[in-house]
């Protein structure tokens, strides 16, 4: 059941992180309109079933005023608030509480600070002191925190051998060319379930200004400016849906067997094998994988 919608309020960001699943830069383009957010908004509404909605990005508060009015719109129809954000503005615990109180005044329930080193290179970042602003506010908070990938010894029960990978980043993205080189590598036929999203009974969406209603990013039902929310939720069929089928029924190796895809003999991990094959499908399939901003192209190849 659908229960939380989160918007990508906008793919801008003034950090180009090496993690980041959405290729979100200083260059990227596409923000939403107030107008856009109500109609997506209204759009949630309807489906009866959605409890919270969450502002992200990209940076949400490089666009301040309309996430300040988005925040209240989302309140006024009943939905509790989240955001996340990287904190950028807070240069000090008391400057960080003046940009935080409008958004306590319009209603925001929780907001989470990304709080890591491809974010802040000092101890007393402004991801801290951003954090203990909102707790002085008594606003909801919590830290994401993504380190840089590393080689972890096997756990308790895991096989002899078998590479694990720690550190918290995805695969996905630009995290695939810029962290991916000298991880240990997996056989791909074993990369056979997707770990990471319920793609048989999504929880959540995330939304984009294009009106791409993503199950993961760069995965989508379908596009919300063209087909209602409504009716992309209630005719979602996803073992008929021609990604997310060969992924439920044998995950990224079986979306490689099923379309023919070249590949290599190993990867990372289930997601570095899913976005690569997902790439190579953009064009047989441009309305369920989009932007191609988010593959890191300009237009589909």
């Amino acid at each position: 059941m659908l229960d939380q919608v989160h918007f990508l309020l906008t793919y801008l960001c003034n950090f180009e992180c090496d993690h980041c699943f959405l290729f979100c830069s200083p260059r990227a383009t596409g923000t939403f309109t107030l107008s856009q957010v109500k109609q997506a908004l209204a759009q949630a509404q309807e489906l009866g079933t959605v409890e919270w909605v969450y502002y992200e990005g990209g940076e949400p508060l490089l666009f301040f005023p309309l996430l300040v009015e988005s925040v209240k719109a989302a309140r006024q129809k009943g939905f509790k608030v989240g955001i996340v954000t990287n904190a950028y503005q807070a240069t000090s615990v008391e400057d960080a509480a003046l940009w935080l109180k409008p958004l306590v005044d319009a209603g925001v329930d929780y907001l989470s600070i990304s709080d890591d080193a491809f974010h802040w290179d000092r101890e007393l970042s402004p991801a801290k002191m951003a954090l203990e602003a909102a707790k002085g506010l008594g606003l909801g908070t919590g830290a994401i925190c993504i380190d840089q990938p590393t080689i972890m010894p096997p756990g308790e029960g895991q096989e002899k051998g078998a590479p694990v990978v720690g550190g918290g980043a995805m695969f996905r993205g630009r995290a695939v060319e810029k962290l991916a080189e000298g991880l240990p590598l997996r056989d791909w036929q074993e990369l056979n379930s997707c770990p990471h999203e319920d793609l048989a009974d999504p929880g959540r969406v995330h939304i984009d200004p294009m009106g791409n209603v993503h199950l993961c990013q760069g995965l989508t039902m379908g596009n919300m400016w063209q087909t209602p929310l409504e009716g992309l939720v209630r005719d979602y069929r996803p073992l008929e849906h021609p990604v997310c089928g060969p992924l439920l029924s044998g995950g990224p190796a079986q979306l490689v067997r099923q379309y023919q895809l070249p590949h290599e003999d190993a990867y990372v991990d289930e997601c570095h094998l899913c976005f690569l094959a997902r790439k190579a499908l953009l064009t047989k399939f441009p309305e369920y994988l989009a932007p191609p901003q988010v593959y890191g192209l300009e237009t589909p190849a």
